[in-house]
């Protein structure tokens, strides 16, 4: 139905009402709503909706974080829709606002702060704090993302203010639909789902795990274009195994040991069912839930990922964004390394979701280059974990994940000894503990490699395997490195050294929009693959001659848009797509379908 037809007609409805009494109107919004005639109306018509429900006045509109302006509604706007007075007299612009939140941002010398401020931000100007973060990006991204939200995780019940998503708890058990309809948006694109029981280096956090989902759909908003209004974060709160915070008087989670088995099988089940009972259950579906599971302990988010992956549209960004994140930094690192990635040898240290996800997609994109069996590919990557090298002695006693790196070697413990013995051109610490990649171990890569790749990728900065200083200096300032978290340019006898950050948000806010874009009903590895090989393409000489693996977060936007276009590609050509016909250009598609922060006009 053609929009201004639609939105005429709403008009003459608000006209009709304007002299009923306000449950009707009430009941007639909920229809429309259902109907998803609201998607077409007019920022006016929205506010005068919103009007007659709270009486003609425009204080609402000013509490309301998806309209709000702040000083920068116009003076018609505030004749037109009731806020005279309601303001002080002056009217800023949006740039104004931005650098003036910017300046209060940079007083804080606290990076919680700074977090609590720009969280402050997001419910009460949802549009200044995506301009915010889109133009400070590489500023702010540490802030409203790792690190800085771990600590806030940590301290969640402290700091709650305002309730951001929907917490399932066993409470729910039983009634999950009815909760989802309790989301105030019927449409949803991507959710982000976690139970908090391992976030990031930080172990069991509970229900406080929230930050996680909420700071990740930020950033597929601002980074990839979503819309915030078609993104979910949920906390499944099972209960935790963390003692302090179950003795926490803040604590804001189910006080109770975290259930297991059957019963918390049973919950996720409910949850999966229910959440594509109600955003859609066609394969064709246009409000199609991407689940991101995030931050489930391991033994949970392999199995998740396996028993659902064939009939929900899923994606683990620890397990699946990590790896093409890190492929992307060693396709990129080739040009400085040489060879081909069947050319290097790869040793880990950790072997968890992370560690074996990566593994995993750097020996299919070796088949893919080379055409021999993936079997025959994993030879030259070798795993430690914390009983020391994964070897074929050890299968048995080995978790079903880890069996297919178990090589022929005799036993050695100790990460120092592994990389002696393997003599790995490449080293990745994917461990979750700190310090752990010491003097001895880059000095030892330094002796046999000309230009050792070393990646410390445990989050937050505290776990980090190593510091960017002390790889750079160990090395003799040879030595390629790339982190989890950010770290500084360092400077070694005269040269600047630019760190790589494998952040997984130069890799989920354009896969998501990727998938959205093509209306993909599953994630394949393809996909993956492809977004791997699109954010390697967006490094240049100038990155390389700075050592630089990953290209600068300032272009994140554009990065998105190609890394988009890629997956969608890779959708279509798997016949997995469901938005047809193809777009010509899906660059410039990804572009036009991002959401912009800019205000608009409410006249």
């Amino acid at each position: 139905m053609d929009s201004y037809f639609l939105q005429a007609k709403t008009m003459c409805f608000i006209v009709s009402f304007k002299l009923a009494n306000r449950s009707k109107l009430l009941l007639a919004m909920v229809v429309y709503k259902l109907e998803g005639f609201l998607e077409f109306l007019t920022c006016s018509c929205v506010f005068d909706l919103i009007l007659l429900l709270n009486g003609g006045s425009g204080y609402s509109l000013m509490r309301d974080p998806r309209y709000n302006k702040g000083l920068a509604f116009t003076e018609k706007e505030r004749d037109a829709h009731y806020l005279r007075g309601l303001l002080p007299p002056i009217v800023l612009s949006q740039e104004l606002q931005e650098k003036k939140m910017m300046n209060l941002i940079r007083q804080y010398e606290v990076p919680l702060h700074r977090y609590m401020a720009m969280i402050g931000l997001q419910e009460t100007n949802e549009r200044l704090f995506y301009k915010l973060l889109i133009d400070n990006v590489e500023e702010l991204l540490p802030v409203v993302y790792t690190p800085t939200v771990g600590e806030a995780c940590q301290k969640y019940g402290s700091i709650f203010r305002h309730s951001q998503g929907l917490y399932i708890s066993l409470k729910e058990k039983g009634k999950i639909l009815e909760t989802l309809k309790n989301w105030p948006e019927r449409t949803v694109q991507v959710i982000v789902v976690t139970d908090g029981e391992r976030i990031l280096g930080l172990g069991d956090l509970g229900c406080q795990g929230m930050g996680i989902p909420v700071g990740k759909l930020a950033l597929y908003t601002a980074l990839g274009g979503v819309r915030p209004s078609l993104c979910l974060p949920i906390t499944i709160d099972v209960g935790t195994n963390n003692e302090k915070l179950l003795n926490d008087e803040f604590y804001i989670g189910l006080r109770q040991k975290r259930a297991t088995g059957e019963e918390y099988d049973e919950l996720l089940q409910e949850f999966m069912y229910a959440v594509k009972q109600n955003y859609g259950e066609k394969v064709l579906i246009q409000a199609k839930p991407d689940f991101q599971f995030e931050d489930f302990a391991n033994h949970n988010a392999f199995e998740l990922l396996a028993r659902y992956s064939s009939s929900h549209l899923v994606f683990n960004d620890d397990i699946q964004g990590t790896a093409a994140v890190v492929l992307a930094g060693l396709l990129s690192a080739l040009r400085l390394l040489g060879g081909t990635l069947a050319d290097h040898k790869f040793l880990f240290l950790g072997a968890g979701e992370a560690g074996t996800g990566i593994a995993d997609l750097i020996a299919l994109e070796i088949s893919e280059q080379n055409g021999k069996p993936i079997e025959e590919n994993r030879k030259n990557i070798w795993l430690v974990d914390s009983k020391g090298l994964i070897i074929s002695s050890r299968k048995e006693s080995l978790q079903d994940f880890k069996k297919p790196w178990a090589h022929e070697h005799e036993p050695i413990t100790g990460l120092i000894n592994a990389v002696k013995a393997i003599k790995p051109t490449i080293l990745i610490g994917t461990s979750g503990v700190g310090k752990q990649f010491t003097k001895e171990v880059v000095e030892d890569m330094a002796s046999f490699n000309k230009t050792p790749l070393i990646m410390a990728l445990s989050n937050p900065t505290s776990q980090a395997e190593c510091t960017a200083e002390e790889a750079y200096t160990w090395s003799e300032g040879r030595a390629i490195f790339a982190s989890g978290s950010p770290f500084d340019p360092f400077e070694y006898e005269g040269k600047t050294f630019v760190p790589g950050q494998a952040n997984n948000a130069y890799i989920f806010p354009g896969f998501g929009l990727g998938v959205i874009m093509a209306g993909s009903i599953r994630v394949h590895n393809g996909m993956l693959l492809a977004a791997s090989k699109a954010l390697a393409s967006q490094v240049t000489e100038e990155h390389y001659e700075k050592g630089m693996i990953y290209p600068p977060l300032t272009n994140i936007r554009k990065i998105s848009a190609n890394i988009a276009a890629k997956v969608a590609a890779k959708a279509y050509e798997l016949g997995l797509a469901s938005h047809l016909p193809q777009p010509e250009d899906l660059v410039e598609s990804a572009e036009k379908c991002m959401y912009s922060p800019v205000y608009r006009s409410y006249l």
